[in-house]
């Protein structure tokens, strides 16, 4: 079992990033290699709504939202064969409301995920999970700014 923890700092209010964190439309934009989802069953941010989310032409993978309280907390399951697991994301204000602290921890299932959770946990290249979250986070900035400079955290 593997088991990671990420936490950027987001120049937006926590109600836009959950949102945008949850938006299955847009996920590709910061899900390296997400192509899309489909057979989504209820509201995202309702626990017990199953979704699939496909990577590629060749990967998919049954989600399952286990708790959900917007704009706080978000929790899945998720998994196929080379990525299986729970990832937890806890969404915290900070300066007064006007940012967030998103924490998201993968915790994996199975020898190959484990091994798989550790490439993708380590650096910030744009496929790894703190790349990902950095690419939210530009995006998150970018809406919330409406294109003016974000000064840093």
């Amino acid at each position: 079992m593997g088991r990671h923890t990420i936490t950027v700092d987001i120049n937006a209010p926590r109600e836009q990033v959950y949102d945008m964190f949850t938006d299955l439309d847009r996920a590709p934009e910061w899900i390296e290699g997400m192509a899309g989802a489909t057979d989504i069953s209820g509201p995202v941010d309702e626990a017990g709504t199953t979704y699939v989310t496909k990577f590629g032409s060749w990967s998919t993978s049954v989600t399952t939202v286990l708790e959900a309280e917007r704009p706080r907390h978000h929790k899945t399951k998720f998994g196929n064969w080379f990525l299986r697991g729970e990832n937890e994301a806890t969404f915290e204000e900070i300066n007064g409301g006007s940012a967030t602290r998103l924490t998201q921890q993968f915790r994996t299932n199975g020898i190959v995920p484990a091994i798989t959770s550790w490439i993708f946990a380590h650096g910030s290249y744009k496929g790894s999970f703190r790349g990902e979250l950095n690419t939210l986070k530009a995006i998150c900035e970018r809406e919330a700014n409406k294109g003016e400079k974000v000064s840093g955290l």
